[in-house]
């Protein structure tokens, strides 16, 4: 198993392959890979400046001001929202137990696109919804300028042959959701429930059971994606079965649950370029029809602090956290778990630059580096870690290294390697057999 670089220029996680042998290995990826990890010790990553800088206004607070009342009827939304983009904006507040039933298609979505500040208030039960004999089209569409602020609403039953399932955020465009749902949408390609070219914050909301064609069953993104104190469960894509992104994702006390990849890889987060950090979250249940149920970073910078990602599987290899070969990534006081893999790397396949510092690699299993499989170009060290307790069917139950890969123990900085079956290391200097 190798992880290659891709074009992904039509849009995130396009993947073809992923198979091709890569036999060669630089002095410099190893002498960066050891440099990374002492650079990154006490690391504090920040999102870069504007790259996902809403303000945490209105979406992230309970109580939001009062706006326009909108009756409850979907010719009143209507109304409202064309108004307010002829008007420079408005913010509205729509009715409580009330679904607003689209039945009619306007350019590809059930409302007229927002082209300026507009803020949506929901509810007790307030719902946005096509309804299911009406022609196939997205809820919102967001074109450049528009700023769409959604709170306390419910968004569903969005279908679509293109992008963007329930919301489509063009580039230039702003989506901000507060304790919303996106939930049961669809789309033939990308984004079964967000498709996100521009910038889109998401707290304490919640992106379940959407299903895409192509990448992103939960959100594709291009642009700059926050999640806060959210939760992406049981989405469905062909790649990319949580989030699939190819820009900068920031995710911070946040879970993406039961995922599933149907074709290729990426059950929970498949990230394709860019940058993605992840802060005090879990990565749970999710699964790969191949390879990459957890975790996937590809020609990405990927840090995960406090970040457990446990009990994901894939049928191929990579169960928990997969690295490929243009990838450098950091896990500090992490947790991987229970995760599998039906060939190599049941906690972490590796074939890029790892860093590991105080985490715990524990109950993994695969048929060869139960724990962890280090490619042969890839380089992984360890500061304070604990592989234990994982098992490999044919070899190298702890960790396995590929002749020509790199692994640093640094026990002296207390990483331990213990319990593992059938043995503890294959080809790893310093390591008990």
């Amino acid at each position: 198993m190798r992880h290659e670089d891709h074009d992904h220029s039509g849009g995130p996680a396009r993947p073809t392959t992923y198979h091709t042998r890569v036999r060669r290995r630089s002095a410099a990826r190893l002498a960066g890979a050891a440099g990374l990890a002492l650079a990154l010790v006490g690391l504090a990553v920040a999102p870069a400046a504007g790259a996902v800088g809403r303000a945490a206004t209105g979406a992230d607070e309970q109580k939001w001001p009062k706006g326009t009342p909108v009756a409850c009827a979907a010719d009143a939304l209507i109304a409202a929202i064309t108004s307010a983009n002829a008007t420079g904006g408005g913010v509205f507040d729509l009715a409580e137990e009330c679904t607003y039933l689209l039945t009619a298609d306007i350019d590809g979505a059930g409302l007229p696109a927002i082209v300026t500040p507009i803020t949506l208030n929901g509810g007790k039960n307030t719902t946005i919804e096509r309804d299911a004999a009406a022609d196939q089209f997205r809820i919102f569409t967001v074109n450049t300028g528009g700023d769409l602020t959604l709170n306390h609403l419910k968004v569903t039953g969005g279908q679509t042959a293109e992008d963007g399932g329930g919301i489509f955020v063009a580039a230039g465009g702003a989506l901000a959701l507060g304790q919303s749902r996106i939930v049961r949408n669809i789309s033939a390609q990308e984004g079964g429930g967000i498709r996100n070219a521009g910038t889109a914050t998401v707290a304490h909301s919640h992106i379940e059971r959407n299903t895409a064609g192509a990448s992103g069953g939960g959100v594709a993104s291009t642009g700059a994606l926050e999640l806060r104190s959210s939760s992406v469960g049981e989405n469905v894509s062909a790649n990319g079965g949580g989030v699939s992104s190819a820009g900068t994702v920031v995710i911070g006390r946040s879970a993406i649950t039961g995922n599933r990849a149907t074709s290729v890889i990426g059950g929970g987060l498949l990230a394709t370029g860019g940058s993605a950090l992840l802060t005090d979250s879990h990565v749970l249940r999710n699964s790969s029809n191949t390879e990459g149920a957890g975790v996937v970073a590809i020609s990405v910078q990927l840090h995960l602090r406090r970040v457990v990602i446990a009990d994901n599987a894939a049928r191929s290899g990579g169960g928990g956290l997969i690295i490929n070969n243009t990838s450098s990534a950091t896990v500090q006081q992490g947790l991987i778990k229970g995760n599998t893999a039906n060939t190599d790397g049941g906690g972490v396949f590796n074939a890029g630059a790892l860093a590991l510092f105080g985490t715990e690699v524990r109950g993994n299993q695969a048929t060869r580096g139960g724990g962890v499989h280090n490619d042969a170009v890839g380089a992984v060290t360890f500061y304070g870690a604990t592989i234990k307790k994982n098992v490999a069917v044919a070899d190298g139950g702890g960790v396995f290294n590929e002749a020509g890969g790199t692994v640093e123990l640094n026990t002296a900085t207390g990483t331990v390697v213990i319990e593992n079956r059938p043995n503890n290391c294959v080809n790893v200097a310093g390591c008990p057999g």
